[in-house]
């Protein structure tokens, strides 16, 4: 390993350990207004996502929350799943979830649908430890996300959520690493196009992901 990677590692891992404290020390208050306003960026921009098979996550140290959304979802008529560690180096898989599903606690205390069938999903719904102008995400390290990605053909649909508190300018990111299509903050959403990140109306994000 050269000495370039090494600096990028160690700043990385810096930035996580940063990241994280700062979003564990939002309130209660300012993280329930951003969690509602990423909520309903998710459910009126992304009308696609009421017929498709979505992927989400079990929230984590202070991550935004989705279950709301998913539940909402649920209601009209998507079907759900959440993520599963299968093993170190194997991509995750997805198990079908709904608000009654009995749970099972997983890797790092994470729950997952106990019993549930695999199922293959249309859109990820990715949380984002931080992110960056070029729309690429700093997770935690283990790579689980970009090792899924990665192995799915077709692709997901992949919308990442968080504060934008966590926004960084470059997470340095590596060959590996595969940014997001969009960014949802509880300021806007983000479409990722070749010059960075663009902000976009609820309405035009809805527009372009009505589906079929």
């Amino acid at each position: 390993m050269n000495d370039i990677n090494v600096t990028t590692q160690d700043w990385k891992k810096q930035q996580r350990m940063r990241l994280r404290k700062l979003r564990l020390g939002i309130s209660a208050t300012q993280r329930a207004q951003w969690s509602h306003a990423i909520t309903l960026a998710l459910l009126k921009g992304f009308p696609v996502f009421e017929r498709q098979r979505i992927g989400f996550y079990w929230p984590y140290q202070g991550e935004y929350d989705p279950i709301p959304a998913m539940a909402h979802l649920h209601t009209r008529g998507a079907t759900l799943a959440l993520p599963k560690v299968i093993g170190k180096n194997t991509p995750l898989r997805f198990i079908k979830w709904w608000p009654e599903a009995v749970m099972s606690q997983g890797k790092y205390g994470i729950s997952f649908p106990a019993n549930t069938q695999e199922i293959a999903i249309d859109s990820l719904i990715v949380p984002l430890l931080g992110f960056d102008e070029q729309g690429y995400r700093l997770g935690y390290g283990s790579g689980y996300f970009d090792r899924t990605l990665a192995a799915m053909n077709p692709p997901p649909l992949t919308v990442g959520v968080a504060f934008e508190a966590l926004r960084l300018p470059t997470i340095h990111p590596q060959p590996h690493d595969i940014p997001m299509d969009y960014i949802v903050t509880e300021q806007s959403i983000f479409l990722r196009t070749s010059s960075g990140l663009t902000p976009l109306p609820i309405a035009d994000c809805a527009s372009r992901n009505q589906g079929v």
